[in-house]
């Protein structure tokens, strides 16, 4: 049974425009049981909560009636196991309550599951499943794969649109020929007649029907102004031919407007086409990620035999074999052999990385000349490359801030421009003189012909799209819409030092004690083991050999170090202030050496009982190869940069001037990293936060945008709303540039769109017929109106191209 408040997705299809992701969301808004409903339009699909799945039944059929499309998958299966009607009656209910189910039924003299369900959401497996939960089975002939399941209905849906723009191209040619050259020819009005009608109810019957399913509901849309402008064409023109003494009583010539009807369908179908085809690219980086992970996998078994298995079927501790150039299928942890693997599609970075025992691989990498063993950790939905998937799909489906003041610009588009349509009829009938009517029909059909919704609706999303598809091709998550269209518009950026500009592996480059060393070494490497801080991993490494000891009463001192009991004295592990904070005293030679360590950029941590310093100890971190470059790359763009560290003042200031960082802070504690964020805030900066660590994820809520690196922890990834996956600095600029491209590319699209429908639909009115005489053909408006939307797309798979 569906548990409490789960997320269904259903795909969409026709939903082209925000105007329509705004009907759907209202008819949702009427359906019982839904909790909270949100369509993405670039995902194709609506997110609803529901509280019990049999809702979702209710849910497509709200967004059917509306006139938009759900590819649902229906199947019929044999279901074994029944013995009497009850067992139907079992049989079906387990179904229903399935998550991803929108209907099922049993029939017991068959002995047939009847059901239809979302392919993203679920499939035959997961149906069988069901049932079996209720003491039955069913035959299952073969698996239908859900993501091609869908593939396929998209696929099948565009070789339909194909056919429909061939044929009305084909049946529209002959009308526009005789409507524009051989208007007198005999019978030429019948002929048209007979080439249009298939082209207005057959090829073009869908915007019929969908019009007529919004006019239910109360709603209009793009398909209500096709249907309204070629249906009056064509209308008026039977009238007009059959009726012609009507017009010829009041000394009139009668026209007709086949070519228009006609054209306007073809135009407008074939606009449909070039757009299902842009917007197919635009989800390209989906389709090349999903594309990553191989169908199958070599799996060594228990007796050493290699097997091949379904990547659905590999489970966490499998040990799969990697040959070379092959793809790794799910993410692990190599156990034995060594081997290049190339990361670049994840992280963006094209030298490829050795991979040792013990080190992590992931899915959807490729595997170069060596081959080796791993053994699986994540599958599934588990692995990066999932997680990456659903990050870019989620990104994309999300909305900029800038969308708002389009949605509603676009909730009042049609009813607006099917007023204009009405008063431009009116003003012409009164003021048009003797052929008022006719040009007022001509002018409110090119008024609905013209306006397009779709070019306004499809401004942000598109270029959104592309932007987030882009930045995952180069190793940039992007969370959000809003924070990419936030960072053009960063003008500080907070750097954490450990992890962010090093490496973030430190290393033990030198102990000092005061005398006798092995008396209270093992002491020093049991505090350090029981210690979280990344400092303390060096010392457990640089210690290996010595034995552990028993310690009582171990404390963390936060942002200080720490301290344990052992054999009635208290010992210390930790910065300076920890041992001034406790009265300890530091012989003149350990302080010494700990000068001369700080003036290298070494960090310093002390070793000390209740009463002196045992030792000093210098860890360095190495700065990454790419800060330096990076940092002067964000100076020049204008980026004020701070570097925040725990660290020691010495360490930080060298580090600060290696890589050409003017302001600093050393010695900071996790929580003042989020108060210096809120204080750079306040003098009115936009401020990115860099980190990777748990430490981080405080300052990283609070800040405008949040980037983390994707080597660091998994909470601080979840808390930003990018993650740079190789760490690599120089990103960041990369990013704030995709940002600057994207938000211009959306000010492009958007002001296209309204321009283009401010000028179009006055001049389609006639206002410059009193000028000069000027007015425009039905069928020129109806190529613009298909130009204007794939022009918007197109301006957004520029982005694809720029560096």
């Amino acid at each position: 049974m569906a548990t409490n408040k789960e997320t269904i997705y259903i795909p969409l299809e026709d939903v082209e425009s925000e105007h329509c992701a705004l009907i759907v969301e209202k008819g949702l808004a009427q359906v019982k049981g839904i909790e909270t409903h949100q369509v993405e339009l670039n995902n194709r699909r609506a997110a609803i909560t529901v509280n019990d799945n049999e809702v979702v039944g209710e849910a497509v059929k709200a967004i059917k009636d509306l006139g938009y499309g759900v590819p649902t998958v229906k199947q019929s299966y044999p279901v074994l196991g029944m013995t009497c009607a009850s067992c139907a009656g079992s049989a079906e209910s387990m179904v229903k309550y399935a998550p991803g189910v929108v209907n099922a039924e049993v029939n017991y003299g068959t002995g047939n599951l009847t059901v239809e369900f979302l392919p993203n959401m679920t499939n035959s497996e997961q149906i069988r499943k069901a049932v079996q939960d209720g003491g039955y089975d069913l035959l299952l002939e073969d698996e239908n794969k859900q993501q091609e399941t869908l593939e396929a209905i998209h696929a099948e849906k565009f070789r339909k649109l194909k056919n429909k723009t061939i044929w009305a191209v084909i049946l529209s040619l002959p009308v526009v020929i005789i409507g524009m050259f051989f208007m007198d020819m005999p019978y030429g009005n019948e002929i048209m007649w007979a080439f249009s009608t298939p082209v207005v109810l057959w090829l073009g019957k869908d915007f019929f029907i969908n019009a007529w399913k919004q006019a239910k509901h109360r709603s209009a849309n793009m398909d209500t102004l096709v249907a309204l402008s070629t249906g009056i064409a064509y209308i008026f023109s039977v009238f007009n031919m059959l009726f012609m003494d009507f017009w010829h009583q009041r000394g009139l010539h009668a026209h007709v407007y086949f070519e228009a009807a006609a054209v306007i369908i073809a135009f407008i179908l074939l606009g449909k086409l070039l757009e299902e085809k842009a917007k197919g690219n635009t989800s390209s980086a989906i389709k090349k990620l999903m594309g990553l992970q191989p169908k199958t996998v070599i799996v060594i078994e228990a007796d050493g035999t290699e097997r091949q298995k379904a990547i659905e079927d590999v489970n966490a501790g499998d040990i799969i074999l990697v040959k070379p150039g092959e793809k790794i299928a799910v993410d692990g942890m190599v156990v034995s052999g060594n081997s290049y693997v190339d990361e670049s599609m994840l992280s963006g970075e094209p030298v490829p990385v050795l991979k040792k025992e013990n080190e992590k691989v992931f899915a959807g990498t490729i595997n170069q000349k060596g081959s080796f063993q791993f053994k699986a950790v994540k599958v599934g939905k588990e692995t990066m490359l999932a997680h990456i998937i659903k990050m870019v799909q989620d990104a994309q489906g999300s909305k900029a801030p800038v969308q708002k003041l389009v949605d509603k610009i676009a909730g009042i588009f049609v009813p607006v421009v099917i007023s204009i349509a009405i008063l431009t009829f009116i003003l012409w009938y009164f003021l048009g003189g003797d052929n008022g009517v006719v040009q007022g029909l001509l002018a409110a059909v090119t008024v609905l012909v013209i306006a397009c919704p779709c070019a306004l609706g499809l401004a942000t999303p598109t270029a959104i799209m592309v932007g987030v598809g882009k930045g995952a091709e180069n190793g940039i998550l992007i969370k959000d819409a809003e924070s990419l269209e936030l960072a053009k518009k960063v003008n500080a950026i907070v750097l954490d030092k450990t992890g962010t500009i090093t490496e973030g592996r430190p290393q033990v480059t030198g102990i000092q004690w005061l005398n006798n060393e092995d008396a209270t070494k093992d002491v020093l490497l049991s505090i350090e083991k029981q210690s979280e801080h990344p400092l303390a991993e060096a010392v457990v490494k640089n210690l290996e050999g010595v034995s552990t000891t028993v310690l009582s009463n171990f404390d963390s001192i936060t942002g200080k170090g720490a301290k344990a009991d052992y054999n009635n004295d208290t010992y210390y592990v930790g910065n300076k202030k920890l041992l001034a904070e406790n009265n300890i005293t530091i012989a003149d030679q350990l302080q010494q050496q700990a000068d001369e360590w700080g003036t290298q950029s070494k960090t310093v941590i002390w070793f000390a009982n209740s009463k002196q310093a045992l030792s000093v100890i210098a860890i360095s971190d190495k700065i990454k190869e790419t800060s330096v470059a990076a940092i002067k790359e964000m100076q020049d763009m204008g980026i004020d940069l701070y570097m925040l560290t725990g660290d020691n003042e010495a360490t930080a200031k060298a580090i600060a001037s290696q890589t050409g960082i003017k302001h600093y802070k050393a010695e900071v504690l996790p929580q003042h990293k989020a108060d210096f964020v809120k204080e750079l805030q306040a003098q009115g900066k936009v401020v990115a936060m860099v980190g990777d660590g748990i430490n981080d994820s405080t300052a990283l809520a609070t800040a405008d945008v949040s980037i983390a690196m994707g080597k660091g922890s998994d909470i601080a990834m979840d808390v930003a709303k990018m993650t740079i996956i190789s760490s690599d600095l120089t990103k960041i600029p990369q990013a704030i540039r995709l940002s600057k491209q994207t938000v211009a590319t959306i000010k492009q699209n958007l002001f296209w769109a309204f321009i283009y429908n401010l000028i179009g639909i006055p001049i389609a009115a006639g206002i410059l017929y009193p000028i000069n005489g000027f007015l425009l053909n039905p069928m020129i408006a109806g190529a613009a109106m298909a130009l204007s939307s794939v022009s918007v797309v197109s301006n957004s798979l520029r982005l694809k191209w720029k560096k």
